[in-house]
This record gives C-alpha cells, structure tokens and sequence, in this order.
C-alpha cells in the first residue's frame, strides 16, 4: 500500500503541504490546526464521562472499532475520545510529585507542556462541545518516581495504540493530520519513558518493530481498568 493508493485525490498531501507552510511562516499550533480545517462546528450528546467508558456494545466489538456514540458522531468523537485520553495525562503528569533524577525531570517538564497544549488544542476545536474534564484519583501513583514512571509508560503507549487505531475512521484530511501531528509526540514521549522505565529495548519498543492498533473498545477498558477516572 502507498500513500498514492490512500490518499488518490491529493487531499492529504495537500493538507501536510499547507500545514507545513503554516508552521514555517511561524504561526501557532493553534492557528496551525485552524489553517488545516479543524475549527468548525461540533456535535456530540450530553451525559458524564464515565457513561462513555466501555458500555456492553463496545466491548463487543473488535478490530479498530470507532469510540461509542457517547463521544459524538463522525469524526468530532474521535476527537472528544482523543481529547479524554489527553485529559487524563495532563491532569496526572500536572499533580506529578518527588521526580528527582534529572532524567525524569526533564522528561516531566516536557510532558506537561506537550499534553497541556494537546489538551488546549483539542478543547479549542471542539469548543462548548467538548467532553467536560472528568475528576481523576491516582491513587499516589504520580507521588513517587517509580509508579510515575511505570503509569507514564501505560499511559504514552497507550496513546500510541489509540490513535493509530482510529487512524482509518478519520474521513477528514484536516482532522487525520491533526492526529498523526500528536501520536508521532506520543511515541517519543513512549519510548523516553519507557527507556527510563526499563533501561533495555524493550521499554524503547515494546512491541518490537511494529504497533499494534488499538480498537476504542480495547482502549477503554484499559483505561477504566486503571481505576482513576471517579466521575
């Protein structure tokens, strides 16, 4: 398969052109993502967070299956799933306590400003549409830099996993070169932590030399398996 068979109208080529123009005139991520097409309108239904978490139909389905309804329709809940998952390692790298190699000091400073701004962007165009930010629980797990780097691993390549995922559910040019601009982060972000985690190549690649795309279904219910999401 090649990119001339997937994308045969030029459309995604075309995108990743102006978009790289955009960044080389200077512009901000944000402006960015509005140049690519992001900044229209939303849709997507009332209700908590945890009500979209793993209902019996999700878990059901296999493969790359799309997030539930819950989310929205289309592509917009692709990005409120996208936008949950950012939230949730926002909020947990922010509350991070007692990092104390420079390694993992670095690697915490990076991570809050990536996913902030990952949350920030999402939550910007998807405006009053977006999923509300749930109350998290970490259990400690951010309080000591053992459990922080263990969770940041699950956590990143997890990420990986999800968006790749949804990689072919994306009908949007737009909205598919936004996702790849933040997985491609996830995956350095993966490979840091999971090298600081283990030391070895198997923290840098766990899955050898290809990823494994994740459905919704399977990403959820490892997220709600972790226990940190209260409401």
């Amino acid at each position: 398969m090649t990119l001339e068979n997937v994308d045969a109208d030029g459309a995604i080529r075309e995108t990743s052109h102006e978009a790289a123009e955009a960044l080389q005139a200077g512009d901000t991520r944000f402006e960015f993502f509005k140049k690519a097409g992001l900044a229209t309108g939303a849709v997507i239904g009332g209700g908590s967070i945890l009500s979209a978490l793993v209902p019996t139909a999700a878990l059901a389905a296999g493969g790359h299956a799309r997030p539930p309804a819950s989310f929205g329709k289309g592509d917009i809940g692709i990005l409120n799933y996208a936008l949950t998952l950012e939230y949730l390692e926002s909020a947990f790298y922010n509350g991070a306590q007692n990092i104390h190699t420079p390694q993992a000091k670095v690697f915490l400073k990076t991570v809050q400003k990536d996913e902030a701004e990952h949350v920030k962007v999402l939550k910007s165009v998807l405006g009053s549409k977006a999923v509300k930010k749930p109350k998290f629980n970490f259990h400690g797990d951010n309080k000591h830099e053992g459990s922080f780097l263990k969770a940041a691993f699950i956590f990143e390549n997890e990420g990986v996993h999800a968006y790749s995922g949804q990689a072919f559910n994306i009908k949007s040019p737009a909205y598919l070169a936004a996702a790849l601009s933040i997985v491609t982060i996830e995956a350095r972000h993966a490979s840091v932590a999971g090298l600081l985690l283990k030391n070895s190549p198997a923290g840098i690649t766990p899955d050898g030399p290809f990823d494994t795309p994740y459905g919704a279904n399977r990403v959820l219910k490892d997220v709600k398996s972790l226990h940190y999401i209260q409401g």
